[in-house]
């Protein structure tokens, strides 16, 4: 079946002043209502492998956590959730991950149902497409491309894991490949033990950690690679993904190595191969997955910190993954080495960044920044806490990333409402600030002179 974009029309386009609801706000509703469709389901006694459905908190929490494909969780997934809550879960990770006006196309699609523009402009914010023209098209790509990588690294994962698990190896290396797919980070190992049993093991270290990459580099990275196949015909966009992603990974896991080497809590007591591949995917996991093969917690300081940095910054552009994305940190750290080297434009691969775009790096991480000092605040009001502790569960939360110390399950009440607000804003986010940032700019009748102001 293949569905043929329709020209544009521009009456309908006209009349868009008159819908009560803008795609952002649609955008939102979707993701709230996917939350509390969750909740529901799992605060149901069948949800529970003991018989007893989970409290509206925790429930709400946990829903939150599987639609913005954190990862963070009050209550074991592998042995507090039947098989039907499993698949709550991991059914609400898929539907997260891929987004909520995707997974609506695709019901249209198989129904046959036509796509109006409507529709097309919430499926352009959805998906951040720079184009309007090819968005049905660039949907169904995205459909593809995701049910083709989960069935591959599912299946790689099932082989690996039937010799050890029986046929629950083959449930387990699916399910697992769509929570690293989606950037979630849930796993079914019990007793909140992630994948520390595989630190060594190169299979799932890089199976895992390759599917987390391929999430998090965005759709339109794909469907410009797999086109285009030469890096000098990408895009500018693909190309400062590429490398950023690169970048931060090899820089990560050289970083992580050298702080964690001797840490007998950590890579200390491992081979070097076991240093290595546990350096690499701890490196990985932060952009924005939340599993881990080494306890988070007995990491040293330093090194938890360096990972709340490479959190904030999370995946890239219409993918899986939150923080402010690396296109973001790219252009920032671009404009910063203008001003630095006395040069009046940021280049970046021999084209010019506009002060429109530097500008929205810049409020968007500096309105992440805030949201993250003032969540912690508010945490640290409630817990008696190490402030790094609640720094980094707080980011792991907005960047959607999954990862903690240890401390989730013990938090307050007040603490994960506030928690679950940041995950959802990690979540949404980003549509909000795209689309409040790339409205067309109004200038005043009036033209007031221009001041100065004295900075640094």
């Amino acid at each position: 079946m293949k569905v043929h974009d329709v020209p544009i029309d521009f009456d309908n386009l006209l009349d868009m002043t008159r819908w009560k609801l803008t795609p952002y706000q649609i955008l939102v509703l979707g993701f709230a209502g996917l939350i509390l469709c969750g909740t529901f389901l799992l605060m149901l006694p069948a949800a529970s492998a003991s018989g007893k459905g989970l409290n509206f908190v925790d429930a709400l929490f946990t829903a939150t956590s599987a639609v913005c494909v954190t990862g963070l969780i009050v209550v074991d997934t592998g042995t507090y959730f039947s098989y039907f809550g499993q698949m709550v879960v991991i059914g609400l990770i898929q539907a997260g991950g891929l987004g909520i006006m995707t997974m609506a196309t695709l019901m249209a699609l198989i129904m046959r149902r036509k796509i109006q523009l409507r529709e097309r402009l919430i499926l352009q914010e959805a998906l951040n497409s720079l184009n309007l023209s090819g968005v049905v098209r660039l949907t169904q790509y995205v459909i593809k491309a995701t049910l083709v990588i989960e069935f591959i690294g599912g299946t790689i994962l099932a082989v690996k894991w039937y010799p050890e698990y029986g046929l629950k190896g083959i449930y387990f290396g699916y399910w697992h490949a769509v929570s690293s797919f989606c950037n979630a980070g849930f796993d079914l190992f019990g007793n909140f033990s992630s994948l520390t049993s595989y630190v060594d093991d190169f299979t799932v270290n890089f199976t895992v950690a390759g599917l987390i990459i391929l999430g998090g580099l965005g759709f339109t990275v794909f469907y410009d690679v797999w086109h285009q196949r030469k890096f000098n015909k990408f895009t500018m966009h693909t190309k400062v993904v590429l490398t950023a992603t690169a970048a931060l990974i090899a820089v990560g896991t050289i970083i992580i190595f050298l702080l964690e080497m001797n840490n007998p809590d950590t890579l200390g007591n491992l081979s070097w191969q076991g240093k290595f591949l546990g350096s690499y995917f701890q490196s990985v996991t932060p952009r924005t997955a939340g599993y881990n093969t080494i306890d988070i917690g007995k990491m040293n300081e330093a090194t938890i910190f360096f990972m709340v940095i490479l959190m904030f910054i999370g995946a890239s552009p219409a993918s899986t993954g939150g923080g402010i994305k690396t296109t973001t940190f790219s252009v920032i750290v671009a404009a910063i080495w203008a001003m630095i080297s006395g040069k009046n434009e940021a280049v970046v691969f021999s084209r010019t960044i506009s002060k429109e775009v530097i500008l929205k790096a810049f409020s968007v991480a500096s309105i992440a920044a805030n949201l993250v000092i003032f969540v912690t605040m508010m945490l640290s009001i409630h817990e008696n806490i190490p402030f790094l502790k609640l720094l980094f569960e707080v980011t792991s939360a907005f960047g959607t990333v999954g990862l903690t110390t240890g401390i989730t399950p013990t938090l307050t009440v007040p603490s994960k409402l506030w928690l679950i607000i940041t995950m959802f804003a990690g979540r949404v986010g980003p549509v909000t600030l795209a689309l409040a940032l790339a409205m067309r700019e109004r200038k005043g009748r009036i033209q007031h002179p221009e001041g100065k102001i004295l900075i640094g």
